[in-house]
């Protein structure tokens, strides 16, 4: 998994590539602990990923809960369909912002 970051005053952009599986959600999750802190805004771009499984999962609603409660916001964009599916099917699509 590659995870490109893009810094913008108090939002970020995380473009995330590749597989978020039990092997690589540990690297999502220390980019996110650092990154958000101070933050408004993260935007997670999943154009170029591919998979997602409940490790990756579980990453983003810790995240989303750690936003929360610094009065931030984490979103996710561009996600293909398989991707989309699986926040469907958790109900995921109903927690977070999917866009």
């Amino acid at each position: 998994m590659i995870i490109e970051i893009k810094r913008k005053q108090d939002k970020i952009v995380l473009k995330v590539c590749g597989r978020l599986d039990t092997s690589t959600a540990p690297q999502l999750e220390e980019e996110l602990e650092g990154e958000m802190k101070g933050r408004k805004e993260v935007i997670l771009d999943f154009s170029d990923l591919e998979y997602i499984s409940s490790a990756g999962l579980r990453v983003l609603l810790s995240a989303h809960k750690a936003m929360k409660k610094q009065n931030g916001r984490l979103a996710v964009q561009n996600a293909n369909e398989e991707v989309r599916e699986v926040f469907v099917i958790t109900g995921f699509s109903e927690i977070m912002d999917l866009e």
